[in-house]
């Protein structure tokens, strides 16, 4: 039994009004099927009676009646015709308000703590076309203890593409160490597991390796090789790998991105509909899809509403971040043909332009005037420009800033290499679309004009590149623009205190995410444990430095260079403990006595 969470779908239905329309795929390994959904009803208020009714391509696949006042139920689905391994059904609620009432159209039905109950056996891939199932929750990959750099970037294009191919199932990633003179994990992975082995040798391709349970994939061939091999788990190639090995020809990976004026539709947003009362949609603005940081949007609607009768008034409303950006009154023609620009100081990473249509008249006791749909077609434009520097600045600018290209640097060793596969695996969940990677020392990434992923776990070093937040000593810590100022803050501690830390910086002309610490690696793969535990989290935190200290929640300090300096909490509210910004965070965070000054130094800005 998987939560639909899992397998990639919301974990929560929701069903509007009277009769609410959710559409519902669940993906199913080979040997599978799909038995039950399972859940549980929470009933808005006023309902006498609900009923919830599966169907799949106008046939009724079963129909539940819900306990009053909601509980768990039932939702059988064994009849369901699987297609390209999976079920797709549409899944109807019918509500009854008690006599005298009317059902709130803001209160929907709820189904909570949803899970897929399967029936049968997963069936073991045979070739390599057929070795990642449709549900994955654990991929494990085992490098040489030494691994080369070949290796290491290997394992870092294999963890990003099969998290960028699962989407939001989120599978857990490990990298780990292969058993001393063995080629083959120690033993077979579990159900909807896998295992990739990464080694370079004289002979490439792709191997199914193992007969007992689920076979685990070796992946191999000379160092300027084995990237090759690699992209054919990613590559539509994959499909024709009908055989237990595969030797892949060169393939180059080029990121395709969109342009500065292009459409919902091309985003992947084919049109956007609602009918209800005082319908409402929703734009999703992700500036992962577009490939790079940008600002300046502006959307050109097009689409329609129902006309509105002489007794009825409305006016179409546009919000973004919550705030009414435009307003205009609906007329009799229902088309809507106009411009809207986004103000810069709303956009996050994820921005929601919200198009709705409010109206007021005479709409009956129960709302029984006809419903409106609002409608905004899939071939409206928006129009775009790159931000330089990012807007908003900070951890909300990752990944969106690294994109389309990142150097990886890093020193090298598996350590590192775990390190450099749990951020990238991070960023790839948070990002609509993959993005280049390449694997190289610190030193060349800091040389290089590209924006970067650098990785020194026991202490930053590098002059060139001064760290927002930074260790001059032992027992001491450096914040640059305190709380949004010119000054800098110093922090002396006593008794000396280890931190790690995860800090964005802008250099003028590219970004930087910068993982380091003040000679403690073990506390940065504690934040990196800590921040990845919880998808979310990756979304939420804001700021431009997270910092991690023994024994405390990690905090968010702040930088001039964020735009936004006075908001350290993202628009998903935090803990309370992240509102802790700048200087003050780490004076907390430290115990025993410390020194605190103040400097102001003059630095061009880029």
């Amino acid at each position: 039994m998987l939560s639909l969470a899992t397998v990639g779908s919301e974990p929560m239905m929701l069903f509007y009004g009277d009769q609410g329309v959710v559409s519902l795929t669940v993906p199913v390994p080979q040997g599978l099927a799909v038995g039950t959904v399972d859940a549980v009803v929470e009933m808005p208020v006023n309902v006498s009676a609900a009923t919830i009714a599966a169907v799949q391509d106008d046939r009724v696949l079963s129909r539940v009646d819900v306990p009053r006042g909601g509980g768990p139920i039932s939702i059988p689905l064994r009849d369901a015709k699987i297609t390209d391994n999976a079920v797709a059904v549409t899944v109807r609620s019918y509500l009854i308000a008690n006599q005298g009432y009317c059902l709130d159209p803001s209160n929907p039905l709820r189904l909570v703590g949803a899970h897929v109950r399967y029936t049968g056996e997963e069936l073991p891939p045979r070739t390599v076309s057929d070795f990642l199932p449709p549900v994955l929750t654990q991929l494990t990959l085992f490098l040489p203890r030494s691994p080369t750099r070949a290796e290491s970037e290997t394992a870092m294009r294999l963890a990003q593409a099969v998290v960028a191919h699962y989407g939001k199932q989120y599978p857990k990633v490990t990298v780990t160490a292969l058993p001393d003179g063995r080629d083959t994990p120690p033993a077979p992975s579990g159900p909807l597991q896998r295992q990739i082995v990464v080694r370079e040798s004289p002979d490439a391709g792709v191997t199914l390796q193992g007969d007992a349970g689920v076979p685990s994939l070796l992946v191999s061939g000379p160092a300027d090789r084995l990237m090759d091999q690699a992209r054919l788990l990613s590559s539509e190639m994959n499909r024709l790998a009908v055989s237990s090995k595969a030797v892949v020809g060169p393939l180059r990976s080029s990121p395709l991105l969109p342009p500065n004026v292009t459409t919902l539709r091309d985003l992947g947003q084919l049109g956007i509909h609602a009918t209800a009362l005082a319908p409402q949609v929703s734009i999703g603005l992700d500036q992962t899809r577009f490939g790079r940081a940008v600002h300046g949007i502006r959307a050109h609607l097009r689409g329609s509403y129902t006309p509105l009768p002489p007794s009825i008034a409305g006016q179409v409303v546009a919000t973004a971040g919550g705030e009414t950006i435009d307003r205009w009154p609906a007329d009799n023609s229902g088309s809507i043909d106009r411009w809207v620009s986004v103000p810069d100081e709303l956009l996050m990473r994820y921005t929601n332009l919200v198009i709705a249509l409010d109206i007021s008249g005479n709409t009956g006791r129960c709302g029984e005037f006809q419903p409106v749909t609002l409608t905004i077609d899939g071939n409206s434009q928006l129009e775009t420009s790159a931000a330089t520097p990012p807007w908003p600045g900070g951890l909300q600018a990752i990944p969106q800033a690294l994109m389309p290209r990142v150097a990886i640097g890093f020193d090298g060793g598996l350590d590192d290499t775990r390190r450099a596969v749990a951020i990238l695996v991070a960023l790839q969940r948070l990002s609509a679309l993959p993005f280049d990677i390449t694997a190289t020392s610190v030193t060349q990434a800091i040389a290089s004009p590209t924006a970067a992923i650098l990785i020194n776990a026991d202490g930053w070093s590098d002059r060139r590149t001064t760290l927002p937040v930074s260790a001059g000593s032992p027992n001491q810590i450096t914040v640059e623009r305190v709380d949004g100022t010119p000054a800098d803050g110093t922090l002396t501690l006593d008794p000396t205190q280890k931190f790690a830390s995860l800090q964005t910086k802008y250099d003028g002309s590219r970004m930087l995410l910068i993982a380091t610490s003040n000679n403690a690696a073990e506390q940065l793969d504690d934040l990196l444990e800590w921040i990845n535990a919880d998808v979310p989290r990756w979304s939420r935190v804001t700021g431009g430095a997270l910092i991690g200290i023994p024994g405390r929640e990690p905090v968010v300090v702040g930088t001039e260079n964020l735009r936004h300096t006075d908001t350290l909490v993202a628009q998903s509210r935090l803990p309370a403990w992240w509102a802790a910004g700048a200087a003050a965070s780490v004076l907390l965070l430290a115990t025993g006595a410390l020194v605190v000054r103040r400097r102001t130094r003059s630095r061009s800005k880029p």
